[in-house]
């Protein structure tokens, strides 16, 4: 078997001018590789490499590729090049590409696409962004319910390499009326004289084209399907979306919801792509809200400055406090933030996550109380008597209490502060972690010198 040229040949071939060897070695590379390959090279040798491939292979390519280099491609490379590529390129994948392009541009390169095509494009561009519409492509396969199996399979012989998908057809009517869509095994096991009909159970689940794209994401786990078909308000067939574009979006979905759930809003570009300054913009909001709240920490130990001068020893385990509860709210809001994107539970099941919750939060309140106070009761009596003074106990106990409370606190907070901006109508990721432990630092404190007045009243306070 012969291997591929590696990238220092594929260099050496653009270096020494062998123009026909390298498309010749190029027409035997899958699209993957070559899209690894342009990766690698320099954007000369990208743009040398691109304009050998063959048409087919050059559009499949281009559809894999970054934003950064499509756009280079399209600046650099022949009118008439890009026009052929983009009119071979799927619709959904080429109404992705044209989102992120100027104004200007955009109207530029819909000039270059074939009558067909321009259609296309524009009615996609039409629909809502994070809309169904955006991701569905009119490439599919549809049927008639009078048709013969025997006629089903001749039809996808001549027309079924221009569709998306053939594990799924599409039984319309007369006015493009979605009826039913069957699976491509039950054409192949039925006879060739079955007619199309008998095979109709009239059961069937569709998208909007008005539907949010998180919905569409919500139906495809449902229903274990590789493709949906695409309805209007009238029932009729307008395209498909296919698994490929919403294992797309589930990506960004949830890279966005990971980076709002460290700190900071979600980047619209890939990390190495993202200037300095906008990452600066994107982190320094949010950076800013959490500094104002660690402020109200300040002040509430400045409220309770009397007693810690009196009881110094209290300072001691503030950062203990303030971590635990932190760390506990941080844990629970990642949970249920994950939980509800994946559609486990719903706003309405509240009291259960609450009681929930509570129960989670007392059991690992008490763990930790209890590790807290056995750290105190250890060191005092075998590492450093005297060290707490003569109220070790009762401050073991109050570390202990404690920790109890504010962990509860914490994981109640963390639990309930997303499933109140869902009610909302906000975004739940917001509730990141940084925020909620700032928000349980606040008051862990408060939990702490509370619980401190009550069992060192008449000894150290």
């Amino acid at each position: 078997m012969n291997q591929h040229p590696t990238l220092e040949h594929i260099t050496s071939l653009i270096q020494e001018g062998e123009f026909f060897k390298l498309k010749e070695a190029l027409k035997n590379f899958e699209p993957a590789e070559v899209v690894e390959l342009l990766e690698e090279e320099e954007e000369r040798e990208q743009l040398i490499i691109f304009r050998l491939l063959p048409l087919q292979l050059a559009t499949e390519v281009f559809e894999y590729l970054n934003l950064d280099i499509q756009k280079h491609f399209l600046a650099n490379l022949s009118q008439d090049k890009m026009a052929d590529i983009l009119n071979e390129m799927s619709p959904d994948d080429r109404t992705a590409l044209l989102e992120f392009l100027p104004d200007d541009l955009v109207r530029e390169l819909i000039q270059t696409l074939s009558e067909p095509e321009r259609k296309i494009t524009l009615e996609l561009l039409g629909y809502p962004e994070y809309s169904v519409g955006r991701l569905m492509t009119p490439d599919y396969i549809a049927i008639r319910e009078h048709w013969t199996v025997q006629q089903v399979l001749e039809y996808i012989r001549r027309h079924g390499g221009q569709s998306e998908t053939l594990s799924v057809l599409y039984v319309t009517d007369e006015r493009g009326k979605l009826i039913d869509d069957i699976r491509i095994r039950e054409f192949l096991l039925a006879g060739p004289e079955v007619r199309v009909s008998e095979l109709l159970d009239r059961r069937f689940v569709s998208l909007n084209t008005m539907q949010d794209q998180e919905e569409a994401i919500d139906e495809f786990r449902r229903n274990d399907r590789v493709a949906l078909p695409v309805i209007n308000s009238e029932g009729i067939l307008f395209g498909i979306v296919t698994i490929d574009d919403i294992l797309d979006i589930r990506e960004e979905e949830d890279t966005e919801d990971i980076q709002k759930l460290g700190g900071s809003e979600a980047l619209d570009e890939p990390y190495l792509a993202t200037s300095i300054w906008s990452m600066v913009k994107k982190r320094a909001g949010w950076l800013v809200i959490l500094l104002l709240g660690e402020m109200l920490t300040t002040s509430a130990m400045h409220h309770y400055e009397d007693d810690l001068q009196r009881a110094a020893v209290l300072g001691l385990f503030i950062p203990l406090i303030i971590s635990a509860g932190g760390n506990a709210g941080s844990q629970a809001t990642s949970l249920i933030i994950r939980a509800m994107s994946l559609g486990e539970f719903t706003v309405s099941d509240w009291w259960m996550i609450l009681r929930r919750e509570l129960l989670s939060g007392l059991l690992l309140g008490l763990i930790l109380g209890v590790v807290g106070s056995l750290r105190i009761v250890l060191w005092a009596k075998y590492i450093d008597p005297g060290y707490f003074g003569p109220y070790w106990s009762l401050i073991a106990v109050t570390v202990g209490f404690s920790l109890l409370g504010i962990v509860l606190w914490g994981a109640l907070a963390g639990a309930m502060l997303p499933m109140l901006l869902k009610r909302l109508g906000l975004d739940p990721a917001t509730s990141s972690a940084p925020f909620v432990a700032t928000l349980v630092d606040v008051t862990g404190l408060i939990i702490y010198f509370t619980v401190a007045t009550m069992v060192l009243r008449g000894t150290l306070l």
